[in-house]
């Protein structure tokens, strides 16, 4: 039998090398969008693990362990999709990098969550449905539970089409449709409802409006001054005193309520005092970093920079310690239930343990999915800088601030977005504008006018279209999946 050439040989064993590399390249393309998902289904499994263990009942409750992870599923959804709001005007403006931002962002959620969470999972467990209302504790167990599954699986599709939506409204969808699946329509706290839905128009408008009119001082104070550094040394000291006492002002009533009660005028006088510290401190920084700056609009914005992240930081501590019981809501009243022995009613006291998932679970889903909402709010709405981002940013503390103070429902999610829309609305008014003015040449034709104005739009109105859309059917959707699944579960379980 005849040999084949030593040459032959290697060129063979060469391409039987090739096609294994290509094989494990191949393997490794296909494999690396499940590392995420394989993560996130991990911490969904520790989580009921750690439900097993300190729960503190023998043997163990199944039921307890189910909802820590459907929690934890939750959890990670909101890390996903609600701290795209915080951060993504801070990466849209270049201020942080992408894992900064994740970084900073991980740190203050979970801070916030541990530290000043849960003042709001009494409102989640209870305020909407009766728990009274309901016939059986496995009925409220059942409605809970159903709420969770809900509200998680609908900020999951809202995420995978780039839509960040409010994991409140999500939340409080899933608890209506179960609740009234379970007690009829009218043990429904429809006023709360009504005031919820009232935040879909009130939180954008607000947030965008503040936004844009902050836009438009800075405009006129700095950006249009023929000296504009000598401006920027006058107003810029002022502007960051404005955010440090609005900031103060807004963690004192949100942030950091459940560790000190505070009251609007109290938080007020303390947020002015700060705010009228840091001005006078902020003074002499921002002549000393002025010095050498050309005469330019963008040689500015790097002075609006550090008060950026230090807001975007802040945002974060005050959404992780506020919006945490969307995730242990539901499930703090399955353990109060399941640990009473009633239908959960009387205050709902969170264990340690619940509030781990909920703050971990935030951070993992911010790791692991996050990137995608921070990059689409940040980046494909409108175009932002320093100066654009902090005007979204201050707006955000703002219109919390005014509309608890007026006693007007609001959301954090809708505020934000409202404000990237508010200040990209206000640059493409500001353009038709000027664009009026000029009047340069003879009228050109209306359909050559409505190609160049389409052009010339600065907010990405596919953007727009899906996020009102999803704004709007968040709790009705919500709410419809939660009572399909409530029937299932006592159809199944029942």
């Amino acid at each position: 039998m005849s040999e084949r050439p030593a040459g032959t040989r290697w060129k063979t064993l060469d391409s039987d090398l090739n096609r294994i590399s290509i094989v494990e390249y191949a393997s490794a393309q296909i494999s690396r969008p499940l590392v995420a998902p394989g993560i996130g289904l991990a911490f969904i499994a520790v989580a009921s693990l750690l439900a097993a263990v300190f729960f503190g009942h023998a043997p163990v409750n199944f039921v307890v362990v189910a909802a820590a992870g459907l929690g934890a599923y939750m959890a990670l959804n909101i890390g996903a999709n609600d701290v795209a709001n915080n951060m993504g005007p801070a990466v849209g403006a270049n201020a942080l990098s992408m894992t900064a931002a994740l970084v900073i962002a991980a740190v203050f959620e979970s801070a916030g969550a541990l530290l000043a969470g849960g003042d709001v999972v009494t409102t989640i467990s209870q305020g909407i449905i009766a728990p009274s209302a309901m016939r059986s504790q496995d009925v409220f167990i059942w409605a809970m539970m159903a709420a969770l599954i809900s509200s998680a699986l609908w900020v999951n599709l809202a995420t995978w089409i780039g839509a960040p939506v409010s994991t409140t409204h999500a939340v409080v969808g899933g608890v209506v449709g179960a609740g009234a699946a379970a007690a009829g329509v009218a043990a429904v706290n429809w006023a709360m409802i009504g005031t919820i839905a009232a935040s879909w128009v009130i939180s954008p408008v607000l947030g965008g409006g503040i936004a844009a009119a902050l836009l438009a001082f800075i405009n006129a104070r700095i950006i249009y001054r023929e000296d504009k550094v000598a401006a920027a040394r006058i107003w810029v000291p002022v502007l960051v005193g404005v955010m440090a006492g609005t900031f103060a002002t807004y963690m004192l009533l949100k942030g950091l309520s459940r560790l000190m009660t505070t009251g609007p005028g109290l938080a007020a006088g303390v947020g002015i005092g700060f705010g009228v510290i840091i001005w006078l401190l902020t003074i002499p920084l921002i002549r000393r970093r002025s010095q050498g700056l050309e005469n330019r609009e963008s040689a500015l914005r790097g002075l609006f920079g550090l008060p950026l992240v230090i807001s975007a930081a802040l945002l974060s501590f005050a959404h992780g310690a506020n919006d945490v019981a969307n995730a242990v809501g539901p499930l703090a009243a399955i353990v109060h239930a399941v640990g009473s022995g009633g239908h959960g009613e009387g205050m709902v006291v969170i264990p340690s343990w619940v509030m781990v998932i909920g703050a971990f679970g935030i951070s993992f889903g911010l790791f692991l999915f996050g990137p995608r909402l921070i990059n689409m709010v940040g980046n494909e709405i409108t175009k932002l800088n320093p100066i654009r981002a902090f005007c979204v940013a201050l707006s955000a503390a703002f219109t919390v601030i005014v509309a608890s103070w007026l006693g007007l429902p609001v959301s954090s999610t809708h505020i934000a977005i409202g404000g990237v829309f508010g200040v990209g609305f206000f640059r493409e008014w500001l353009m038709e504008r000027r664009l009026r003015h000029m009047g340069h040449g003879p009228p050109k034709p209306i359909t050559i006018a409505r190609e160049e104005r389409a052009r010339r739009r600065l907010v990405r109105r596919s953007h727009f279209m899906t996020i009102i859309a999803a704004w709007v059917i968040t709790v009705p959707a919500a709410a419809l999946i939660s009572a399909a699944i409530f029937f299932g579960l006592r159809t199944v379980l029942g």
